[in-house]
């Protein structure tokens, strides 16, 4: 197993919840520390407060990969003798990186969006709210025929040529290249200053713009020239599309008081509010983690029968009810599923890439509402 640092973990974590998911303006990525220095274990968390520095410290936790942002909104200053202050003074003389994951990771396939719909069993997901669109690019790269079949397969390995639920699809078409080795050159064919013509084929690929960078350097690897000759050409058409929220269906028709009953089981919460008549019929669910206010029309459209989100003003469960909506407010905790997600989906990412890494699921508890 490998010894690793924070931005390799990283690295591996945002091939899966990159930055560019997140919403504009959200505050994602590094926020106090250094990616750049070892790290043998990560404390995966929710938010970020004392409790939660202090256990990472007890723990021998280099690394905090949060949901919630610590510095949400621009900070004037970082005086030690302020709540804050002293956790982030606490976080540097330990040596501690907090990185975190917010929007981007509600947006992400499997992210936290999907861990909430799992938990409620939810069939046939769809995004509720479109927020991403990926950017396509065509890669074209000339080729001797001989190395061919090799760069096909590593530009697949890659992550190129995936198409729908398609994968390495590619096409080729059959040319001739020309080339002058120069007097500084090492060509793999023909020599210094004699001219050459090649068989060489023309490999298209499309791939998403978020892995370009990984399929480029397979692509230098695997070719055998000095000088690779190719193309990147950004494409009119969008790929996969993802977002926040989902919409699914129960597996059987139950009364809003029933689902209620199962979404306070499912998520563990001492208590919970509802709008609409505890008889309405569910099936269509849509959820959302964190604060879902701005998506009761979304829900509507997307033909939910109920929402379930936190932090709903009473305002906008006036406008879901008006609007024949339902929704389950069980809070914005509910998110925690994200700590028991995240560590076992990078336990099994590092696992596969040989880090000797451990990911910890922080126990502090940081629901700051108590219930009677």
């Amino acid at each position: 197993m490998k010894k690793v640092n924070g931005h390799e973990i990283i690295q591996l974590f945002e091939q899966w919840s990159p930055k560019s998911y997140a919403l504009d303006g959200d505050p994602v990525g590094l926020h106090v520390g250094q990616l750049n220095r070892p790290v043998e274990k990560v404390l995966v968390t929710l938010d970020v407060n004392e409790a939660v520095v202090d256990e990472a410290i007890e723990k021998g936790a280099n690394l905090i990969i949060a949901h919630h942002p610590p510095i949400f909104r621009p900070l004037k200053n970082i005086a030690t003798d302020t709540v804050q202050g002293k956790m982030f003074e606490k976080c540097i003389k330990n040596d501690i990186t907090i990185y975190a994951a917010h929007t981007n990771l509600d947006v992400a396939e499997g992210g936290v969006n999907d861990m909430l719909a799992e938990k409620l069993e939810l069939l046939e997901t769809k995004v509720l709210a479109e927020t991403y669109a990926e950017t396509l690019y065509k890669l074209i790269v000339f080729c001797p025929k001989t190395h061919v079949e090799a760069l096909r397969q590593a530009l697949s390995e890659a992550g190129a040529g995936a198409i729908g639920e398609y994968v390495a699809c590619s096409f080729s078409s059959t040319g001739e290249g020309r080339f002058t080795p120069g007097d500084d050159a090492n060509p793999f064919i023909g020599k210094v200053g004699e001219g050459e013509v090649v068989e060489e084929e023309k490999i298209e690929v499309i791939m998403p713009v978020d892995i370009q960078n990984r399929v480029l350097k397979a692509m230098f690897t695997a070719h055998p020239y000095e000088e690779v000759a190719y193309d990147l050409i950004e494409l009119g058409q969008k790929g996969k599309t993802l977002g926040l929220g989902r919409v699914g269906k129960l597996r059987e028709a139950v009364t809003l008081d029933e689902f209620a009953k199962t979404v306070k089981e499912v998520f563990q919460v001492p208590a919970l509010r509802f709008v609409g008549e505890p008889e309405k019929m569910i099936r269509k669910v849509a959820v959302l983690g964190g604060d879902g206010n701005k998506y009761i029309h979304a829900a509507k459209r997307s033909g939910a029968d109920v929402l379930v989100t936190g932090d709903l003003y009473y305002h906008v469960a006036h406008d879901a009810e008006a609007l024949g909506l339902a929704v389950v407010d069980p809070g914005h905790n509910i998110e925690k599923v994200m700590i028991e997600g995240v560590a076992t989906h990078m336990t099994k990412a590092c696992e596969e890439a040989k880090y000797a890494v451990s990911f910890i699921q922080s126990e502090v508890i940081t629901e700051p509402f108590q219930f009677k």
